[in-house]
């Protein structure tokens, strides 16, 4: 409904346009939110941005925006506006954060949806792992034991280096590995 209010130009029924980004028209669209659920509360600078929106709208009708060049100057312009103009988009925010208090206190959320999870076989067999993988598993151990502190990630990242600098020889024998648990893994599957 907001979504077409926007398209067609309309108020909402509290007297606000319909302004919404792309992402929550895809949102309310594609039916993955909730289209009873409030409209989110607005802050002064929205409210800033969307009055220079809607001006350069009436200077320029037919003339598309560059979304950075125009935020770009609505901040440039924000920081030239004085006190009092500040005090009005201030007051519209409080407004409408008070307005979607009080539709807040009355929305009760639609219940969701439980997706079904997909059944796991408990016997079934495990994706063979890489040649990288092989690897890791047999010196991983001996990482741990020289450098006993040594974080998961600090773990991963020295692993990666002897990796890299491991003998093309020695990978050989690891991706052979690998490829032989692979082809393993396709008999159990097509079985």
């Amino acid at each position: 409904m907001r979504a077409q209010h926007l398209r067609q130009g309309k108020q909402e029924p509290d007297g606000h346009w319909a302004t919404l980004c792309l992402a929550e028209e895809n949102q309310l669209n594609n039916g993955n939110g909730d289209p009873k659920k409030p409209r989110d509360k607005m802050s002064s600078y929205a409210f800033f941005v969307q009055t220079c929106q809607e001006e350069h709208k009436k200077k320029h009708p037919y003339a598309s925006v560059n979304f950075s060049e125009f935020s770009k100057k609505c901040s440039e312009r924000c920081k030239t506006v004085s006190f009092k103009e500040k005090g009005r988009f201030e007051d519209m925010a409080k407004d409408d954060k008070a307005r979607y208090e009080r539709e807040m206190k009355t929305y009760i959320p639609a219940p969701k949806e439980e997706t079904e999870k997909k059944f796991k076989y408990p016997n079934a067999s495990k994706r063979p792992p890489s040649a990288f993988f092989l690897f890791c598993s047999e010196y991983r151990p001996k990482i741990k034991g020289e450098h006993p502190g040594l974080s998961i990630g600090d773990a991963a990242k020295k692993l990666g280096e002897m990796g890299n600098n491991t003998a093309p020889v020695d990978k050989q024998l690891y991706e052979k590995k690998a490829t032989e648990l692979k082809e393993k893994y396709e008999k159990d599957i097509a079985a």
